[in-house]
């Protein structure tokens, strides 16, 4: 695995951080609807996500012949009451976890990188897959922040007019 890719890894956390510049608690709360997710559950989801990645790695890292674990991300994002909670706390354990976790990648050899587990669709997945999977997910979520950033300044526009 290239240094340039677990710093892409690691650059996560500054983009994040760089998408909330200037947002209220009010606005990192706001949901379109009731069914949709505020900044904050996104940002709570990304921290669940960390924490499952993080263990499917070790899992795989210790020879796991087991399924890798899935999560419902709907469920434990509603079952938190994530949206009551703040998101510097979800975006804080999001760095550690990153810290941490890069710590371990700096540790380990070409080899490690090629170990796999099986996910929930039943294909081999390596550590190297896991974190491009890891870093392209957090990107597909950045977009969604800014999708619910603008529609609540097109909705707070419309409201003036």
């Amino acid at each position: 695995m290239s240094s340039v890719q677990i710093e892409d890894y690691l650059n996560t956390y500054d983009q994040l951080v760089q998408s909330l510049e200037g947002l209220s608690e009010e606005q990192l709360r706001w949901k379109a609807s009731p069914s949709s997710w505020s900044v904050t559950e996104v940002l709570a989801h990304l921290a669940d996500h960390s924490i499952v990645v993080s263990f499917r790695i070790r899992d795989i890292l210790a020879g796991t012949e087991v399924q890798l674990p899935v999560f419902n991300q709907d469920a434990w994002v509603s079952g938190q009451h994530s949206n009551g909670g703040h998101a510097a706390d979800s975006l804080e354990l999001f760095r550690s976890l990153l810290h941490y976790n890069s710590l371990l990648f700096n540790r380990l050899g070409d080899g490690d990188w090629e170990k796999s587990g099986i996910n929930f669709k039943g294909e081999a997945v390596s550590i190297a897959d896991i974190l491009r999977s890891f870093t392209g997910h957090v990107q597909t979520h950045l977009a969604q922040i800014e999708r619910i950033k603008q529609d609540a300044v097109s909705r707070a526009v419309a409201r003036f007019h």
